[in-house]
């Protein structure tokens, strides 16, 4: 799970040792007591589970499974009209459940049987060398919880819909799976903080945030924008830029509303060769060169 999300719901322990989520004051759950209850057991459980063991069940309500249940309707469409087919094809091979949400095992089961992938309970904030090192190894760091009722097809903060919808599904294709692999090679690679968080950034605006140009359209690879019934349907709106390694790791950006700046690809296999290769080849010194300015 990304920092920048959890920046909005930091994890803390109290005094008796339990584990508390800091929802923010506009957060749709912050005044819900129940919610707010559902949300620290959650992440109590992630937080106590060791490797090893069997991953934590969560038994999730009928509200929450109608929330589940909501979005995979509302997003059906959309994702025929706006998903590349990459991933098209691995959402129908994958075949998730949109009846009821899947638990954190069953995703892993069936990501693992396709691309090797397998998915680790997260109860809040994993440090950036640690959830990106990770996918060098196969592992996908990931929430349990999922957003509040009352606003079903929102969400401030990467939920189960988000990780399972978004990442899971494209965890499941060969292609996509060699990227987040990549991503995690690299964070492996470079010792800077300044050199990771240039690659978070890119992360960010392909493998979260990218697009790209097939069949004649503008078309969603990033999961941010595939798990999310708003922001998807704000491509046609925002302001596409070709990839550009150098202005897409150091391009600022607000996680708290749409993305105005997306970088669009000519095509999946220019994703492959120029964010691909930017993480194979990524190094300390090649990224300090990146960070050189111009003239």
């Amino acid at each position: 799970m990304f920092e920048e999300g959890q920046l909005y719901s930091p994890v803390r322990q109290d005094a008796e040792g339990n584990f508390v989520v800091e929802l923010g004051s506009d957060h749709p759950g912050v005044a819900d007591p129940h919610y707010r209850q559902r949300r620290n057991a959650i992440a109590a459980a992630a937080a106590r589970w060791q490797l090893g063991e069997p991953l934590p069940v969560v038994e999730y309500t009928d509200e929450e499974h109608a929330v589940w249940r909501t979005v995979c309707r509302e997003l059906e469409p959309l994702h025929r009209e706006l998903a590349c087919n990459e991933f098209l094809a691995a959402q129908r091979q994958l075949g998730l459940t949109r009846e009821y949400i899947p638990q954190l095992s069953e995703v892993s089961a069936l990501v693992s049987a396709y691309t090797g992938f397998t998915y680790f309970p997260a109860a809040g904030l994993v440090p950036l060398r640690e959830f990106y090192g990770s996918l060098a190894d196969g592992t996908f760091h990931s929430t349990q919880y999922i957003r509040h009722h009352s606003v079903p097809l929102y969400t401030p903060e990467p939920d189960v819909i988000h990780e399972v919808i978004g990442h899971g599904n494209g965890l499941a294709s060969d292609r996509f799976a060699t990227l987040y692999r990549a991503a995690g090679e690299a964070a492996r690679r470079v010792e800077s903080e300044q050199a990771l968080e240039f690659i978070s950034k890119v992360f960010w605006f392909s493998l979260e945030f990218g697009v790209l140009h097939e069949d004649g359209r503008v078309k969603a690879y990033g999961a941010g924008l595939l798990s999310s019934y708003g922001e998807i349907q704000q491509i046609a709106q925002a302001d596409l830029r070709p990839l550009d390694i150098a202005r897409m790791g150091t391009q600022t950006y607000d996680i708290t509303h749409y993305q105005p700046i997306l970088f669009c690809a000519d095509g999946l296999a220019e994703v492959e060769d120029i964010v691909g290769d930017f993480f194979t080849t990524a190094t300390d010194d090649s990224i300090a060169a990146f960070l050189q300015p111009v003239g």
